[in-house]
């Protein structure tokens, strides 16, 4: 099966500042958000990636530009957009303040049953998940087929919705996705196939990736029992 690794874009200055970016345009790294980005791609030097996609938007074209720039496998990575891990859908909510957010009656439903959350003029968490977990499976599969199971591949996308994928990858509800921590530039890593999908890392943002360059295949007999053996230094 091949290998996802769930990249959040870098720092940006709405997030610097406390506002809900959503879709807006024109919302760009910071210096921070640069320089994790770059931290982000030098960890993922160290791996010959089949693909690079991204969400649309720019911080996370930010991102991604900075991961291909370091990659130095040929041939390169292919690169390409997927409106299916964009951002969430804020709605009315799109470009407001945090705190002020947080005096609406909704934010308790975000933070308590997000399932039944449906921004006002956006779209639902629900719906989130649901297209962003499509896309990330659709696209593993069609790398998988084309590379191989020892195929890696990254997908730069946003907080909430590697949130919703890694619920997913762990069999979790919906409501329960606030528990898992993204932050910016992190990377989690996922595999997927017929049995079920494997979490292997969450919100990581640092230590070395090269071991991916030769990862094990699944054992058909299921996962071991105790934990198993690990990975082998590369």
């Amino acid at each position: 099966m091949a290998t996802v690794i769930l990249v959040r874009h870098g720092r940006t200055t709405a997030n610097a500042t406390g506002i809900l970016a959503g879709r807006s345009e024109g919302v760009r790294l910071d210096e921070v958000g640069v320089e994790q980005a770059a931290v982000a791609a030098r960890r993922l030097a160290a791996v010959p990636l089949a693909a690079v996609v991204s969400s649309p938007l720019e911080r996370c074209r930010q991102t991604a530009a900075a991961i291909l720039a370091e990659q130095s496998a040929s041939p390169a990575p292919a690169f390409e957009l997927d409106d299916g891990i964009t951002e969430c859908g804020y709605g009315d909510w799109t470009g407001r303040l945090l705190r002020e957010l947080a005096e609406e009656p909704l934010w308790k439903v975000v933070q308590s049953q997000p399932s039944a959350v449906v921004f006002p003029g956006g779209e639902s968490m629900a719906a989130m998940q649901a297209r962003a977990v499509a896309a990330v499976r659709r696209r593993d599969a069609e790398i998988e087929a084309e590379h191989g199971p020892q195929a890696v591949w990254v997908a730069v996308s946003h907080g909430d919705v590697i949130k919703s994928l890694l619920a997913d990858a762990l069999g979790l509800h919906l409501d329960l996705f606030q528990r898992i921590g993204v932050g910016p530039a992190s990377l989690s890593i996922v595999r997927y196939s017929s049995a079920r999908p494997e979490v292997v890392a969450t919100n990581t943002e640092a230590g070395d990736l090269s071991w991916l360059r030769a990862a094990p295949a699944p054992d058909p007999a299921g996962a071991p029992v105790g934990g198993g053996a690990g990975h082998a230094p590369a």
